[in-house]
């Protein structure tokens, strides 16, 4: 009889093919994808060339021009090109060129490339993301990364797992990035040090799909190495006309062991922003108000699928981005830009005076399409928000959900949809 497992220590002993582990236990997995993007892909090509220069499964690597594409200068051009002639010279299937592309962590599950069970290693720490449809997925070094498109294989500690409650009904005007946000201020920025985060709990069960991967997304700002959610009704809608991919939903064992488990009143949580220079330095936006911004950001692949742009063009309707601000609004995939046009959204914001640009993570890394000046204050539906992310050293940025980042573009200053009535 095997001991009871997590959903993330079920997942490694299926793909170690073993009949159980346990947290601290080295493993080799089998993979099932590899992710780079290009910044990370180049050095990962270096890798999979000195090994011999093949790719273990063609069908298996996944390569997106994301984080500098368009390309802003020569030496990003040249970044993106060696991932592209290497994506050519192997017929990697999954290689979407500009035009095609998005930011990689909206577009794979959007394409239905990642599936329930699946074990995915990432060159970009945000891999976790994928964890929202319940597959084991985390960031990795380039060198790992070129490692495993070359052998398919990739060896992994057994993390613990923290497991997360969030009980109630969410407010209507609290999103699920004021639970994460929430959740990360409890905690703190180590708080799941390399820790699986499993997420359960009637008002995670309430959130949509594109919710859930915005907590997944953001279990690496709480040091997690993978961010889990059981799949359900929603997953497999979700799945459904997207992947032909068989699939195994895994579940935790009902006394499966635990390194904490943290429960959280829904109640509790209410519109929040995270201050600068941390994702924990979390503060209600009701106590955020006098905070004069310069610049909102909405998009990312925290917050850049289309749930997040009808949720910050229903606060810009009818309104306008104030005189003192640039609203930068960037749809995450070339599908998520298409629906925006389709239901309206992108009149809506042209009308409120904002900045529309292309799918990129752009601004999100400090790449480009809305560097910050030395003082100016962002708030942004990305990530983090660390000294100098977004531009110069002395410039801020505060997190925030899309309808909060939206109505701090309007009133000028950090708000939220209700102060602007």
């Amino acid at each position: 009889m095997t001991r009871p497992m997590t959903m993330a220590e079920k997942i490694l002993a299926a793909h170690a093919g073993l009949p159980e582990v346990h947290p601290g236990q080295l493993v080799e997995c089998d993979l099932d994808l590899v992710l780079a993007n290009d910044i990370t892909a180049p050095i990962a090509i270096d890798v999979v060339e000195d090994l011999g220069g093949g790719v273990w499964d063609a069908d298996r690597v996944c390569l997106v021009p994301d984080h500098y594409a368009p390309n802003k200068d020569i030496k990003s051009a040249e970044q993106t090109k060696k991932m592209r002639d290497f994506a050519h010279a192997h017929s990697i299937t999954h290689f979407w060129e500009q035009g095609r592309a998005g930011i990689e962590h909206a577009l794979l599950p959007e394409q239905g490339v990642v599936v329930p069970g699946d074990l995915v290693i990432g060159a970009d720490s945000h891999t976790c993301t994928y964890g929202a449809l319940g597959a084991f997925s985390t960031g990795v070094g380039s060198t790992d990364a070129g490692v495993g498109m070359a052998t398919g294989r990739a060896w992994f500690r057994v993390p613990e797992t923290l497991r997360v409650q969030v009980e109630g009904r969410l407010a209507p005007d609290v999103s699920a990035k004021d639970v994460i946000l929430h959740i990360i201020g409890t905690i703190g920025v180590d708080g799941a040090l390399y820790q699986a985060m499993e997420f359960g709990g009637s008002a995670i069960s309430d959130l949509s799909v594109e919710g859930r991967l915005t907590i997944a997304n953001m279990a690496i700002e709480a040091g997690a190495k993978a961010g889990l959610f059981e799949v359900d009704e929603k997953t497999e809608a979700w799945l459904a006309g997207r992947t032909q991919r068989p699939w195994t939903a895994y579940s935790p064992d009902p006394d499966a062991s635990y390194a904490r488990t943290l429960v959280i009143d829904a109640a509790d949580i209410v519109p929040t922003v995270a201050w600068p220079h941390l994702p924990s330095a979390t503060r209600p936006v009701s106590e955020s108000r006098h905070v004069a911004v310069d610049q909102v950001v909405i998009g990312s692949c925290t917050n850049g699928r289309i749930e997040d742009m009808r949720e910050a063009a229903d606060v810009l309707e009818g309104r306008q981005v104030a005189p003192t601000v640039r609203c930068i609004v960037i749809p995450a995939t070339q599908e998520v830009w298409r629906q925006c046009v389709i239901e309206g959204l992108m009149d809506i914001f042209l009308d409120a005076n904002c900045v529309i640009s292309t799918p990129t993570c752009g601004p999100c890394l400090g790449g480009y399409m809305g560097i910050l000046a030395e003082g100016e204050r962002c708030v942004s539906t990305t990530n983090r928000n660390f000294v100098g992310r977004m531009g110069a050293k002395s410039s801020e940025v505060y997190l925030a959900s899309p309808a909060v980042a939206a109505a701090s573009a309007v009133a000028g200053s950090i708000a939220a949809p209700a102060d602007l009535d």
